[in-house]
């Protein structure tokens, strides 16, 4: 994990090397239309402008989504981000919505996946699925690793702390800040499934066992009027 002190010196010798305005030229250049993808980590899409915190890559372009995007108004066609929304605070997370709503052009459209609030309730319920069931003793081994007959609590805790999580949507609140930030056509979709072509089998399924990915997301899609 990068510090804050190594976050600063590698954006100072990006800066010097001019390298996220190359990696925004190269891309610019090699396609017709811009597709960012914001929080990409080492999920890369191809086709996309991938895009992240304190990268080092020369192929990554450096976005802080609590900042002011690098992107003039009405100049990118579709925004994709995966669980990363959580990682900031809901009023920092208003802020990149907001961006992006910004950014897009008319009729351009935004898919947000992020850790769904409404499932991480539905683990304390007395009877759950056998998907449910796995998930919980999956993630309790991988993350927790304390010994307790009761797994659930636990689960719940950790999911809301562990990762650098912020802020865990559910789905009226996720929204309500798409509808804040001037979003219309607000619509659920599944984990790799959407109505556009654009959106389909973008979230990362394989770095979960089956299904659990799709068990524990929310996703949201919105359109620029």
């Amino acid at each position: 994990m990068m510090t804050s002190l190594s976050i600063l010196l590698s954006l100072t010798i990006r800066k010097i090397l001019r390298t996220d305005e190359r990696i925004l030229t190269n891309y610019q250049n090699r396609h017709g239309t811009l597709k960012l993808h914001i929080g990409c980590g080492e999920h890369i899409l191809d086709g996309w402008l991938n895009s992240d915190l304190g990268t080092r890559s020369r192929e990554i372009l450096h976005l802080n989504a609590t900042w002011q995007f690098p992107f003039n108004d009405d100049s990118v066609d579709l925004v994709f981000s995966e669980h990363m929304i959580e990682h900031i605070t809901y009023l920092q997370g208003q802020h990149m919505l907001s961006e992006c709503f910004r950014v897009l052009k008319p009729n351009g459209k935004v898919r947000v996946a992020t850790p769904d609030l409404a499932f991480l309730v539905g683990l304390y319920q007395n009877e759950k699925s056998e998907l449910q069931n796995g998930y919980i003793q999956w993630f309790h081994d991988n993350f927790i690793g304390i010994p307790t007959l009761h797994k659930e609590p636990f689960v719940i805790n950790f999911h809301m702390r562990l990762f650098g999580h912020q802020f865990i949507y559910d789905e009226q609140t996720l929204r309500e800040s798409f509808g804040k930030a001037g979003f219309v056509n607000i619509t659920k979709c599944t984990v790799g499934e959407s109505a556009h072509e654009e959106f389909t089998e973008l979230e990362n399924e394989a770095g979960r066992p089956p299904g659990f990915l799709r068990l524990a997301s929310l996703v949201l899609e919105g359109t620029k009027p």
